[in-house]
């Protein structure tokens, strides 16, 4: 376990070096925000009360959306990574006495974790104190806190699961580009990054939220902004549990297939 918590301590102090970068995330970040708050603002205002949510909850999903982006952005990829199994010097990596895909993991749960270190806070403080009905609510109850971080934690850990089957599939690949590509792609929107979910019909939503997408951001913003409660957060919470294990179960397969079949050519 140390050796992959030394992985994860070095990607972590290497991602917090990007602060400009950071920075001018955060700018697109704000402008983004506010602009689908002022959208979604135009449709309420049209017609109130026949929306799923109310706006104080949509402007709560939007805000905490924009301050762990970092954490649900399927496209926050190592392309280091995608180089290494190209071009061949994985085979350094299957020299040492590591699972691969375990210190693949640590690093990108790292790479993620500051990434959003940097930017969360500044978000969540001018959401805070924003005037309304634009500001975000902090929730009141401690359980809904509780719910809220395990849920989180556990839609981090789904989205490096799935964007560890990119990293893995590209053992079977000449190029992971369009194989990055089409797992990227209709992953916000299956997860409701776009248009929250309670926001589809009614049968697409049912099906959406068996999906393991849906546990990746939909579960725990919605359970912050108090949208997801009771009965149904318990049952988003064991599909989280179980699509976590069958990402990572199903991942771990296909790496050790792929390290008995990888042939590095070369020299």
């Amino acid at each position: 376990m140390k050796k992959y918590f030394a992985f994860f301590k070095l990607r972590f102090n290497m991602g917090l070096q990007y602060r400009a970068a950071a920075a001018a995330g955060l700018t697109t970040q704000f402008v983004w925000g506010f602009m689908e708050c002022f959208v979604y603002r135009a449709f309420y205002e049209s017609d109130p009360g026949s929306f799923p949510m109310t706006f104080s909850a949509m402007a709560a999903y939007i805000w905490l959306q924009q301050a762990f982006l970092m954490f649900f952005s399927a496209w926050t990829l190592e392309n280091e990574l995608f180089d290494s199994i190209r071009e061949g010097s994985i085979a350094y990596e299957l020299c040492r006495p590591i699972s691969v895909y375990d210190m693949w993991f640590a690093r990108s749960v790292a790479l993620r974790l500051s990434r959003a270190a940097l930017r969360c806070f500044p978000i969540l403080l001018l959401a805070i104190l924003l005037p309304e009905p634009f500001r975000l609510h902090l929730a009141a109850s401690p359980s809904i806190w509780f719910w809220f971080l395990v849920t989180l934690i556990m839609g981090l850990l789904m989205m490096v699961a799935y964007c560890m089957l990119m990293y893995v599939l590209a053992f079977f690949t000449i190029s992971g580009d369009g194989l990055r590509t089409v797992m990227v792609f209709g992953v916000d929107f299956l997860a409701g990054a776009i248009i929250p979910l309670p926001f589809m019909p009614e049968t697409v939503q049912r099906v959406l939220e068996l999906l393991p997408f849906a546990g990746m951001q939909n579960v725990p913003l919605r359970i912050f902004s108090g949208d997801l409660t009771g009965a149904p957060m318990l049952r988003a919470v064991l599909l989280q549990v179980f699509w976590l294990a069958v990402l990572i179960v199903l991942g771990k397969c296909l790496c050790k297939i792929a390290e008995r079949r990888i042939v590095v050519q070369g020299g």
